[in-house]
């Protein structure tokens, strides 16, 4: 009997170089409230990415909720059906109302010739999602933003490590976040960070993520509680350590998963970008056409013991809580794409034997 292949597996040090790195912890009882190691994992992920300001959070979400709370935004914000929940869901406990905009069917990320049409007086900002690492037009959004005055915030939480034209992906837009969750690519645990263009911004994202405390018997803002602690940014010192490493590894499995998927018939795989360099974070596979549908697929590698995901399934704005933003919406192309898509089984260390009897699996299927 075969072994489970979970559709992810963390990426982790090797244990002793995670104890060597809390054995000071010990010694300091310094557990959270920007403690040592937390401070210095800003730093070195602000290196990393290239970019002078990044705030750390001890979730991907949170940090999300707070850059939107920063900005004290008002009104509408276009963003994209065809993302993880937490993107919406960050939008709306801010007060603010989603509109949702189509994504392009090559990219699965929001379509950009669909926004435009979408902004009234009282939109305020553009939030597009890079999806499996895959990147928006940066480009012609940064365009689109600045014609109408509206600001931008990037969910990458899916695209730490990639680059565009030879810089982090985290230097564009106004603002990017980042998701350090197990399952990523780069992980703390859990944890997220926001990268922020503006500094004078910096204050007030820590107030924000600290009860809003400015000192023993003050209180500045509104604030909650979303301090990454020393733990998380202990196994964030030490993964950054090996991330490029993890990255490479990854390139094997998707470059593996390519050759044998790549030209079977009804099954479409997304393309490389012109001048990005990617970071393997996830392998959606779109089934149209094929002689199984999406979910019978599914079915099968999960009577195999390997389980992929629908990802992402189903849309957003057709959950529950979000049917009063849904109605009179046209969004073809994500609903088409929340049908049929499956990622594949990705992490570092999935070795290629299994790779090969996934696709294996997936072709004696027809």
């Amino acid at each position: 009997m075969s072994e489970k292949i979970m559709v992810t597996k963390s990426s982790m040090p090797p244990l002793n170089e995670y104890i060597k790195e809390i054995e000071d912890i010990w010694e300091s009882h310094w557990l959270t409230n920007s403690g040592i190691k937390h401070k210095k994992l800003e730093r070195l992920l602000s290196e990393y990415l290239g970019v002078s300001n990044t705030v750390l959070f001890t979730n991907g979400h949170l940090a999300l909720e707070n850059i939107i709370a920063a900005y004290k935004l008002k009104g509408e914000v276009i963003t994209t059906p065809f993302t993880f929940v937490s993107t919406t869901n960050a939008i709306v406990r801010n007060g603010l109302k989603p509109v949702f905009c189509d994504v392009d069917p090559k990219t699965y990320t929001i379509d950009v010739e669909k926004i435009e049409e979408l902004i009234t007086p009282n939109t305020s900002a553009i939030i597009p999602v890079h999806v499996y690492g895959t990147i928006c037009n940066v480009d012609r959004i940064q365009e689109i933003a600045e014609k109408h005055n509206l600001k931008v915030i990037y969910d990458a939480a899916h695209a730490f490590g990639v680059q565009y034209n030879n810089k982090s992906i985290a230097n564009y837009g106004d603002a990017s976040i980042f998701s350090f969750h197990a399952t990523k690519v780069f992980n703390t645990i859990e944890g997220g960070a926001v990268v922020v263009k503006d500094s004078n911004l910096v204050k007030s994202l820590n107030l924000l993520k600290n009860f809003g405390i400015t000192g023993p018997e003050t209180c500045e803002e509104i604030g909650g509680n979303a301090k990454m602690n020393e733990f998380q940014a202990a196994m964030g010192l030490c993964n950054l350590r090996h991330v490029d490493e993890e990255i490479e590894k990854r390139k094997k499995i998707v470059e593996r998963y390519r050759d044998r998927l790549t030209n079977v018939d009804g099954i479409k795989i997304k393309q490389s970008q012109i001048n990005v360099k990617e970071n393997y974070a996830y392998f959606p596979v779109l089934f149209n056409g094929f002689s199984k549908t999406r979910d019978e697929i599914f079915e099968i590698l999960r009577e195999n013991d390997i389980f992929a995901r629908k990802y992402f399934y189903p849309l957003t704005c057709d959950y529950e809580c979000y049917k009063q933003y849904s109605k009179d919406i046209s969004v073809p192309v994500a609903r088409n794409l929340a049908s049929k898509v499956l990622t594949l089984p990705l992490f570092a260390d999935l070795p290629l034997v299994d790779v090969d009897r996934i696709c294996d699996i997936i072709i004696k299927s027809k």
